[in-house]
This record gives C-alpha cells, structure tokens and sequence, in this order.
C-alpha cells in the first residue's frame, strides 16, 4: 500500500485537526490541501503568550504531521494533495483523498481542483505567440564594442576571460548565437565564482560595472515561454499587446530573449534581439519576476548599461483604445456591453451589485478566448454556447451545471476551473470536475477513502 494511503500517515494530522478544530472536533466535515512545498490546513493556531511573537514551537505538532505527509508525497512522487476529514466523537475517522490527476493543475492553497487541463500540451493563447518581425530595427548609436571592451577592462582589472571555445560551447548549448557586445563581456569575464581570488569583493565590482549580478556562461538561459511557467487560471487572463511605439515586445518570453543577470531581487536581465517598433536590436530589458507577461526597458544597449547604468524600467503599457482585458464589476468596466470590441481578448465579470449580465454584446467577437464569471452575474449560462472562440471558462458550479444539464460546454475550450466557494464541499465539486474532465476523455481526478481510529478524545495521542 502507498504510504500516502496509509492510515498511520495521517493520523497525526488527524488529531491536530480534532485539537484545533471546533467543526472537526463536533463531527463536522472539514478539508484542506497539502503539497510538498506548502500547506493549507484549517487548525486554529495557539495564541502567544502576551508580547511574544509566534514561536516554531507552538505549532510544532502541526509541523510535525505535516512533514509527515509531505514525506509520503516525496515517496510516492506526487506533487500534492487535497483532502476531506470527518472523524466522529468516538474517534472513527474517514480520511477522502482527493488526486491526482495529470489533467489537473494544483489548486493556489485549497483543497478545490485547480484549472482542469482539457487537451494534453495545449498553452494558454499568449504562450502561444511569438515575436513579430518589425522591419527596420536596428543596434542602437550607443553600441560601441570597442569602447564596451575598454571600459569593462579599465573597470575590472585582473578578470578571467572565456576562450572562444567556451563562448562556442554556450552558444551551442543555448541553440542561439550570442550577441557581440555580450560576447565583450564574456571575453573580459566569464563571471565564475572561481575566478573570484577576492571573493564577494570581485563580485560586487561587477555588479557595479554591468549594474546586475552577471550569470556565468553556464548560467546563460533564453528567456522562452518555458522559462516563465503560469497556471492556467493565471495565463489565460494575459495578453500579448504591443504598441506601435513600444520598446519591447508585450511577450511572455522570445527565442532571442537572451538572460545574462539578476537585479538582485530576482528579476532577470536579458539581451533582446527581437525589440518592439521603437526599440534596438540588443537593447537590455528587465523581466519581473512579479509578473507573468511582458518586459521593461532598462538600457538601449549593453554599452549603454555599462556607460550609464540601468535606468529606471521604462515600460509602457497599452493603455490607448478600449482594453484588451476587461475586468467587469461594480468598480471597474461598467458592464458587458461597455466592454465589448473586436480586440476584446479577455472577459472577466467580478463582483456585480445590479441586475445579472447578458453575454449577448459579445457574442461573435473574433478575438474572445476567455470569459471568468463570479457566481450570480449571467443571466442566462447558455449564452456561453454562443462564443464560439472559448479556450478557457471559468465558472461557478451551479453555472457549469447548467451547461452540462443541456450539453452546450463548448468544445472549443482548451482549459475550464470550477470556482465553487471557498467553505464549499470538494467533493460534490470534485465530482462535477471529473464530468467536465469525462467530455474530453481525461483522466479523472482519482478519490481514495482512508479510515481508521483515532479512539476518543483525550486518549492515546501520537
């Protein structure tokens, strides 16, 4: 039996949750999610005492049963879990495991599916687009190899080059040549910390001639979609926009993004070769790690950069016109009509305090791919047969059972996600996920039932 099916796996946490947990304790059914990196459990944590912050120890058998589970997960090679419990006031506890399942992603911290992926491989539309070709763009005037290489020398004296052959092997691994003022660099440095005989010294000069924290050859990456990985849930909601007079591209990532460095903070410096319509090719962009989508512009040029340092993130973002994204709700767009156009990429009705919402103004819009609707906004869910453009839905579950009642799910949709509640029961909607899995012959998320018991309150804890 897999150590995850196992009883004594969870009955630590069995008993944290009956100790920490009213609803738990009275019988009641309570659920949560556990993955190898983290956990959303409902157990109320002890109170410090009085001018005392919260100490490791005080939750310490949480923790401990916890990292039991964690363990099993590790053991059995799955990523996480979610889970329901009920035990009764005699102590006969039914543990519910809910997945995996490989056409499900993981939820963001609760027991409920994540997105549901309907068509294996298939990418939200934005990690789907590649650069465009703006003709006539070229190396910006501040682009000088020899001034670069003069000034990278005068900066960091004593630096340890890479041989041609070493620039040769990178370019071979990262399937791109490189570009020639970051060959420069590399020439004067190859940034390994090896070669640093003053340690942490060595690496702060750097940091201060090329204003980041230089990768080394080895460390090079391109900057692809694969390099900036989102939830479906997340990426559908994107899109790619580029103004006619934009630097960089709005793209997810390039095949000619080439990343040399860190901010410091985790956002990543690259060389684009493949700028907007008012860019250079090869000037120095920032990609935030806060961010799935898109790029700032720091430098025209990695002589620039060197010269002058980065400047402030110049990034424009597309705000002319009527939105691609339209965020509908009481705050923001102010209905479903004001929101539609021929460019609408994007649908999504939040929060609405009037009358439910009809679908029709944006039916036959070319460009829609996703609509996300809070429960309770459409006056009719049929009318979500009718967009014939969908990849991705996200809806309520009563709004999902409509569809499925009158067998109008689109077929088009790459993605869906049941957003039930958050106090919802999983199961019931683990069981409507697996019907919408069913329509396109996934694998269904798998229920395995665990019980055992953990005897009477007060008794034999572990």
């Amino acid at each position: 039996m897999s150590p995850l099916h196992d009883f004594t796996t969870w009955e630590p946490l069995l008993r944290v949750l009956r100790d920490g947990n009213e609803r738990a304790a009275a019988g009641h059914q309570v659920a949560g999610q556990i993955s190898r990196g983290g956990w959303s459990v409902p157990v109320r944590r002890r109170t410090p005492k009085p001018g005392r912050a919260s100490q490791v120890e005080d939750m310490q058998d949480e923790f401990d049963a916890v990292r039991r589970v964690q363990d099993a997960l590790t053991d059995t090679g799955i990523h996480g879990v979610s889970f329901t419990a009920a035990i009764a006031p005699t102590g006969t506890a039914v543990l519910r495991l809910l997945g995996p399942s490989p056409a499900v992603e993981s939820g963001v911290g609760s027991p409920h599916p994540g997105s549901l992926l309907l068509v294996e491989g298939a990418l939200p539309e934005p990690w789907r687009r590649l650069p465009e070709a703006v003709p006539g763009v070229a190396p910006a005037p501040t682009a000088d190899l020899e001034l670069l290489e003069r000034e990278l020398r005068e900066r960091m004296p004593g630096a340890i080059g890479a041989t041609d052959e070493e620039i040769a092997a990178a370019e071979k691994r990262l399937g791109v040549p490189l570009p020639d003022e970051l060959k420069v660099l590399y020439r004067v440095t190859r940034a390994r910390w090896q070669d640093h005989a003053e340690g942490d010294a060595a690496a702060e000069r750097e940091y201060e001639v090329v204003g980041c924290e230089l990768f080394s050859l080895d460390d090079l990456y391109v900057a692809d979609v694969a390099s900036r990985p989102s939830l479906w849930r997340f990426a559908a909601k994107e899109a790619v926009v580029t103004r006619p007079d934009s630097a960089v591209q709005g793209l997810v990532g390039s095949p000619d993004w080439i990343a040399f460095g860190d901010n410091g903070g985790g956002d990543r410096l690259a060389v684009d070769l493949t700028p907007g319509p008012g860019g250079h090719v090869g000037q120095i962009i920032i990609l935030s790690h806060e961010e799935n989508i898109g790029a700032g512009l720091v430098a025209d040029s990695l002589t620039d950069l060197v010269l002058r340092g980065p400047r402030q993130n110049r990034r424009r973002r597309a705000d002319d016109g009527p939105p691609v994204v339209a965020h509908v709700n009481f705050r923001g767009v102010p209905g479903v009509e004001a929101a539609a156009h021929p460019g609408l990429e994007v649908l999504s009705i939040g929060v609405w305090e009037d009358e439910p919402l009809s679908l029709a103004p944006v039916v036959g819009l070319p460009r829609l791919r996703t609509l996300a609707a809070y429960p309770g906004t459409l006056a009719d869910p049929l009318e979500i047969s009718r967009l014939t453009g969908l990849e991705y839905l996200q809806l309520c579950p009563e709004d999902w059972r409509v569809l499925l009642d009158a067998e109008a799910v689109p077929r088009t949709l790459l993605a869906a996600s049941v957003e039930p509640r958050h106090d919802a029961d999983p199961l019931p909607v683990v069981d409507l996920a697996n019907e919408i899995l069913a329509l396109w012959d996934r694998p269904p998320i798998i229920r395995t039932r665990v019980e055992g018991d953990l005897g009477p309150i007060g008794r034999g804890a572990v």
